[in-house]
């Protein structure tokens, strides 16, 4: 059975993901209900564990957070054999990984300049490339949540966001701070550093 995460530690994991982000984006990436993770983050602020920069609307760890955030990970983790477990399916991700990175490239710019996506025929191969890899990536992402529940979401949002590029939203493919697949292929990236412990820059992928 895989491990389930109390639902304050999901808010807190994904404002950590997130570096800063309006209360709805912690709830997408946390799953969670809005109401629950307005609350949770309220929870935070009074801990001083979270600031809130009512200008932008966004909310953000505080020094002190992010250390008490490391302790609450190992406690969520539950020692190394949980590590031990996702670590067949995370060099699996990283292999599309790779392959993403590349695909990521081929959308942003064709011919060495930018894409400006008059030309149909190369988008749809393009996209027909995104959607194979979003199906290798649906079972491995499943095998991570078999292990550890709250990496199950992540199969089904990389889903939601490919079909939306199918339909011909473009900037739902490598778009910024939007919600793209890039935006949530990124989220699950840094949730598995974090969770595995792993060092980014010795590992070099990114």
């Amino acid at each position: 059975m895989s491990n389930a995460s109390d639902p304050f530690f999901r808010t807190f994991h994904a404002l950590r993901i997130k570096g800063f982000a309006k209360a709805d984006t912690i709830a997408e990436v946390a799953d969670l209900p809005l109401s629950l993770v307005e609350e949770h983050l309220q929870g935070l602020l009074a801990r001083e564990w979270a600031q809130y920069r009512e200008a932008r609307e966004l909310w953000q760890l505080t020094p002190v957070g992010r250390e008490e955030h490391h302790i609450g990970l190992a406690e969520d983790v539950g020692g190394a054999h949980m590590s031990a477990h996702l670590h067949d399916p995370y060099h699996e991700f990283l292999r599309l990984n790779d392959r993403f990175k590349m695909l990521c490239g081929d959308w942003q710019l064709r011919n060495g300049q930018p894409n400006d996506h008059t030309d149909a025929e190369y988008d749809a191969e393009v996209v027909g490339r995104l959607v194979a890899i979003d199906s290798e990536a649906a079972p491995i992402v499943a095998a991570m949540g078999g292990v550890l529940a709250r990496l199950a979401p992540y199969g089904p949002r990389l889903a939601r966001t490919c079909q939306l590029v199918v339909a011909g939203e473009t900037k739902m493919f490598t778009g910024v701070m939007c919600g793209s697949y890039h935006d949530v292929w990124m989220e699950l990236h840094e949730d598995l550093i974090l969770t595995q412990g792993i060092d980014r820059t010795a590992e070099g992928s990114f």
